[in-house]
């Protein structure tokens, strides 16, 4: 299938990447050997008998690991699960997929190799995946293509993949901190450090939220972190986290607001928060799985349906006994998980001729997708970027924002 939308974007809108992608809400080990198909286990959801394979071609998810970012790998464990390993394959990115940017290229060639793969989604698309695809488009052109929260130049991304579907990073800068003030903050703690604010998104999303602290009467308070990837490791930035959190709520009282960038961070940020009584209105990868099972000592479950709302009963459960009920917030489902799901969803409906038009793609059957798992509608906006007057749309970028859900005793099921 021919790339189209290679377009100029002038703002790169790249993701957090190792930093935010590093979590450790899960065991250190990998189930499954990097770079190989990923066989299900008595961990994998249960989602029904398994459909036989249609013959029309095969899906290949490409999700870091499970010690990287649990809910990515989950996800596509459940279409594997869902569809069996006869119509998807799943790989792996290599754990430290910054230094091994060359296995990256073996994984991707390896999959094109295989004629009957017709779609590939990578979530997520961490630096080298375009090195990665490029090697694939050597022979094929004929692959539907998704990116889930890419990090790379935007221009770039646009003209490789089919589709992309990244939360809309730059709109959060104006709904967290309207989120924190309706959680009565006072002050807004943003942690960070060099590598991610040199990322134009991530340091315009700063800025956005400077600003819109500003209007709404907030302190905002600029906070440097130890970068995870430095001498000091994950763990010694998640110690600097417990141990800054409790210094600032000292400082600027209960009434503040703490968010980070950076994913190894939200366990001890949601830890220390709580502990301080203080507010916590999103991690930075919206979802009721990330940081807050593993910082309040909830088994996160199978990850089913059933199990989505055990967690959330459990997480407010937790919360209420610490007395900061009304103080914690997040996106309702993953949206790291709904990104794989939805689009193999809509892979697989491309495959078999159901969407309007196998060359542009249908946006009522991908936001139909989206809506079948959050069980919410779901709608999307393309990026657009306005230079000299003049405004471009990017309608295959497309970028995703949900309300907020913020715990309460209501969600605590008896």
């Amino acid at each position: 299938m021919k790339r189209f939308f290679s377009m100029f974007l002038v703002i790169c809108m790249v993701f957090s990447m190792a930093g935010c992608s590093t979590k450790t809400d899960t065991p250190a080990q990998t189930p499954a050997a990097t770079g190989s198909e990923t066989p299900a286990t008595s961990e994998q959801p249960t989602t029904g008998e398994t459909l036989p394979y249609d013959g029309k071609g095969k899906v290949a998810i490409v999700t870091n690991t499970l010690s990287q970012n649990e809910e990515e790998y989950r996800s596509a464990q459940e279409m594997v699960k869902r569809y069996g390993d006869e119509k998807i394959v799943h790989v792996l990115w290599p754990d430290n997929f910054m230094a091994e940017q060359e296995q990256m290229v073996s994984i991707v060639a390896k999959l094109a190799a295989d004629p009957e793969i017709k779609a590939l989604i990578i979530n997520q698309a961490v630096p080298g995946t375009n090195a990665a695809v490029d090697k694939l488009l050597e022979t094929r052109d004929d692959m539907f293509i998704v990116y889930c929260t890419p990090q790379e130049n935007p221009p770039d991304v646009s003209s490789r993949a089919d589709l992309i579907l990244q939360p809309d990073e730059l709109q959060m800068g104006y709904n967290i901190p309207e989120q924190a003030q309706k959680l009565g903050a006072k002050t807004f703690v943003h942690y960070s450090f060099p590598r991610h604010m040199s990322q134009v998104l991530l340091s315009s999303r700063r800025e956005i939220m400077k600003e819109q602290c500003a209007k709404l009467g907030i302190e905002f308070v600029d906070a440097t972190a130890p970068d995870p990837t430095g001498d000091s490791g994950v763990t010694g930035a998640q110690q600097f986290i417990l141990e800054d959190v409790p210094k600032m709520v000292a400082q600027y009282g209960k009434d503040t607001a703490f968010f980070s960038t950076n994913c190894a961070m939200q366990i001890p940020l949601i830890k220390a928060s709580v502990d301080a009584g203080a507010i916590y209105p999103q991690p930075c990868c919206p979802s009721p799985y990330h940081g807050y099972p593993t910082a309040l000592g909830i088994e996160s479950g199978d990850y089913t349906e059933d199990s989505l709302k055990n967690v959330i009963s459990q997480t407010a459960a937790k919360l209420d006994e610490k007395g900061v009920l009304g103080r914690f917030s997040t996106w309702p489902v993953p949206v790291a998980m709904m990104g794989t799901v939805a689009s193999t969803e809509y892979a697989i409906k491309w495959m078999n001729g159901e969407v309007a038009d196998t060359n542009t793609l249908d946006l009522k059957v991908l936001e139909e997708c989206m809506k079948d798992y959050a069980g919410v509608s779901v709608v999307t906006s393309p990026y657009a970027e306005t230079a000299n007057g003049t405004t471009v749309t990017y309608d295959n970028y497309r970028l995703i924002i949900m309300d907020f859900l913020t715990y309460s005793k209501d969600m605590i099921i008896k």
